[in-house]
């Protein structure tokens, strides 16, 4: 990791390189940049980077006291494979914002075992869960608004 820079600085988060990269995922598709910039705003952010460039995104959306969600993490892909992610979660669940909290969840589909060597695991009580999801609350407006 000698040319990778960890960061928690909000100074260095690049909003414009994590909208790029948000829009074409499958749970943030077609998210607007103004929502990207709150979203960032009000979170726990870690960011890596290499020559000046961000390839690696994360953020903790929490209250700071009792409660986070793990949302948005990626690595650009020419950069996989070298334990970004890894490092880069370390260094946000070691944030002081983030110690002692009560829960710390996430959702993913398909890097469970990259979270499980934070400690995460799957639901105690799944059935205690309930979510109100917008899967196209990005999706631009057909004619007429519909």
């Amino acid at each position: 990791m000698s040319n990778y820079q960890v960061t928690l600085d909000p100074a260095f988060i690049d909003v414009e390189a994590t909208h790029a990269f948000l829009t074409t995922t499958y749970w943030a598709q077609g998210i607007p940049l103004p929502v990207v910039r709150r979203a960032i705003a009000g979170s726990v952010c870690a960011a890596v980077r290499c020559e000046n460039q961000q390839v690696a995104f994360a953020r903790a959306v929490t209250d700071r006291a009792t409660f986070a969600y793990l949302a948005d993490v990626y690595v650009l892909e020419e950069h996989r494979g070298r334990g970004l992610s890894r490092a880069m979660i370390s260094a946000l669940l070691a944030h002081p914002d983030l110690q002692g909290l009560r829960r710390l969840m996430l959702a993913t589909r398909d890097a469970h075992g990259l979270y499980a060597k934070f400690g995460f695991k799957p639901l105690a009580n799944p059935a205690r869960m309930m979510e109100l999801h917008n899967a196209d609350v990005y999706a631009p407006a057909g004619p007429n608004g519909a």
